[in-house]
């Protein structure tokens, strides 16, 4: 089932998210809904929180980005390619490493605005697959920076808190916008509550 995406403003993405053991209720429904929300709205990765869950969650499928690179744009040094899909649950930074990096970054939660984020090229976590097994991983490149991006909606972070003070005044209008349902996307959204 495709679940609405929660828009910018809503108190549920500024939550630091909650920890979840095996008995989450209908857990294997809610991941495959995820994915299938991911999907229809042309994302590569949508943590619990956009779907007003506050749960430490989180699917994201970096392959998708690597199929729609442009000719050319294929060998700018991608050490992570051709990406991977992936179930995060209870994901816990280890380390941050490698050098910064800047990419331009969007997110569901605030549809048409975008922004160059420098993020480490490389992320370490500890985490629980989908049968809550303990694994511990290393992923660099765009994987990695499609990860710190799920990871911030967990903490109750967004893209544009990185943005330099003056260039985020310059877009609180469409912010505003966004939080009050002014704006038209191809994917069901959900307004702040």
């Amino acid at each position: 089932m495709i679940l609405p995406i929660v828009a910018y403003g809503s108190p549920v993405l500024r939550k630091v998210a909650e920890n979840i053991d095996a008995n989450y209720p209908d857990l294997e429904k809610l991941i495959a809904n995820m994915w299938e929300t991911m999907y229809a709205s042309n994302g590569v990765g949508l943590a619990a929180p956009q779907i007003n869950k506050s749960i430490r969650l989180f699917v994201m499928d970096s392959a998708q980005i690597f199929e729609n690179l442009e000719a050319g744009d294929e060998e700018h040094g991608y050490p992570d390619k051709p990406g991977i899909k992936q179930v995060f649950i209870n994901p816990k930074i280890v380390s941050l490493t490698g050098k910064e990096w800047s990419y331009n970054e969007g997110c569901l939660s605030i549809p048409k605005i975008r922004e160059d984020v420098t993020r480490f090229d490389t992320v370490t976590l500890t985490y629980l697959n989908e049968q809550f097994e303990p694994q511990e991983a290393t992923f660099s490149g765009i994987t990695a920076r499609v990860i710190l991006h799920e990871y911030d909606h967990l903490e109750g972070k967004l893209f544009i808190d990185y943005m330099k003070p003056l260039k985020k005044k310059l877009i609180q209008g469409k912010l505003n916008d966004i939080s009050k349902g002014k704006i038209r996307v191809d994917y069901k959204m959900t307004l702040a509550k």
